[in-house]
């Protein structure tokens, strides 16, 4: 889509998708769907939501049909059941899938940072899972590099000085390269309606543990200056000697790399499913 106001994107994909209120036994997720064909969901990030995937869904939805939800915890989904455990929000997300597909439809699955840990579980207790892709992957309980202090934007009441500091954030962790006015109003969007907290998950070897039962073919993208982890590190361990994994490096990306390379990983993404 071109459009001369880049904020008109959120709207463009709030307007073309169909909404799915998916409930389960302590909740309900908020789905978005767009095209047709093959299954492909995608699962976003920690104090994230759908539109982390605001610069995919276009592409992706020309031959696929995308369904996309806001994780439970997250946007307009219910929290998560119960203790809030990691379980539990898996298998909401299980059973959500499930409904919205029909038990037993074969799809495939993309996760995004936190949303790449939740993505490795459902694809170890759901067999329906043909192919996945993990981009900026973490929970490998690995060393992460050095990056700079995080600053609190919560209960700050100057609208100017928490999109400063929400700003610094983006900076610190998400991309490295310029931010723009969407990337600024997708992550303000989403760290507001965030309640989940993802960053014991995140640190842990979580998905290390889960991809030791995965047997589908397994894609992994990080961008050059993700500072959650060495992409060199871990993609040769957990590519190991499978045949069917493979790894790549975007170059001049950070973490949030379908974002900042969206072209690239968009051909990435519409080989690895064709």
């Amino acid at each position: 889509m071109k459009t001369d106001n880049a904020l008109d994107l959120i709207g463009h994909l709030e307007r073309t998708g169909k909404r799915h209120l998916i409930e389960h036994d302590d909740g309900v997720v908020c789905w978005h769907e767009f095209g047709t064909g093959r299954p492909l969901v995608l699962l976003h990030g920690g104090h994230g939501s759908w539109l982390h995937w605001a610069r995919n869904i276009d592409v992706l939805a020309a031959s696929h049909r995308v369904l996309v939800p806001d994780l439970p915890g997250y946007g307009e989904s219910g929290d998560v059941p119960g203790d809030g455990e990691l379980s539990r929000l898996v298998d909401a997300m299980a059973i959500s899938i499930e409904k919205l597909l029909g038990a037993g439809t074969e799809y495939d699955l993309v996760g995004f940072s936190f949303g790449s840990v939740v993505a490795g579980r459902v694809a170890r207790q759901q067999p329906g899972v043909r192919r996945l892709a993990l981009l900026g992957a973490v929970g490998h309980g690995m060393r992460r590099r050095e990056s700079g202090p995080m600053l609190r934007w919560q209960d700050i009441e100057d609208e100017e000085a928490m999109l400063a500091n929400l700003r610094h954030n983006l900076g610190v962790l998400m991309l490295h390269g310029p931010i723009d006015p969407l990337a600024l109003e997708i992550h303000r969007r989403s760290c507001m309606h965030t309640r989940y907290h993802s960053k014991r998950t995140s640190h842990s070897p979580m998905l290390s543990d889960a991809l030791q039962d995965l047997t589908m073919p397994v894609l992994v993208l990080w961008g050059e200056h993700d500072p959650t982890g060495y992409p060199d590190e871990v993609g040769p361990l957990w590519q190991g000697m499978r045949a069917e994994r493979t790894y790549h490096v975007v170059s001049g990306a950070g973490h949030w790399v379908q974002y900042e390379a969206a072209d690239e990983v968009n051909r990435y993404l519409l080989d690895w499913f064709a």
